[in-house]
């Protein structure tokens, strides 16, 4: 009787497992880099696929991109030290070693798709991805309502200009 009983609840773990798969997959994001790329806590960066934040300050930049501290802030505040499920097209990484993936956040929310919608970044243009005729139209949404980066650019303060 009890060899029954556990390989029925196996059988039943295993069909939950294999119909809802991001259960199985979800990883944590420990850290955000910028607003298109996060860290997971086993150290795997991992590039938002069909997505462009502007570039942030680093080692190799002087100064960041219009708009990336916002972009970067808003992914921090969707994202990091969630549990995220991630799902993958093709390709599964790209020439510098990041893992592509759409992020899905616990309660649901595509964050690829939000980044776009709200303005935090632009759609790729120069490569193929399931999203990418959504991910265009909600840009060229969100530029025609001014959102995010397509808003009205602050001026530098003219001691900056230097």
């Amino acid at each position: 009787m009890k060899k029954h009983y556990f390989s029925r609840l196996f059988l039943i773990f295993a069909g939950i497992i294999l119909l809802f798969p991001g259960i199985a997959s979800a990883e944590r994001v420990r850290y955000v880099i910028d607003g298109d790329t996060v860290i997971l806590d086993n150290n795997q960066r991992v590039r938002l696929i069909g997505v462009d934040t502007p570039e942030v300050k680093s080692a190799r930049r002087r100064r960041s991109d219009y708009y990336a501290e916002e972009a970067k802030d808003f992914t921090r505040r969707m994202a990091e030290g969630k549990d995220v499920r991630l799902e993958g097209e093709n390709e599964e990484f790209d020439k510098y070693g990041r893992r592509l993936a759409y992020i899905y956040l616990p309660d649901g929310t595509f964050l690829n798709r939000e980044i776009v919608r709200l303005g935090y970044g632009e759609a790729i243009r120069y490569f193929p991805y399931k999203y990418k005729e959504e991910f265009l139209d909600l840009e060229r949404q969100a530029r025609a309502a001014k959102l995010g980066l397509w808003g009205m650019r602050k001026s530098r303060p003219w001691w900056k200009i230097w």
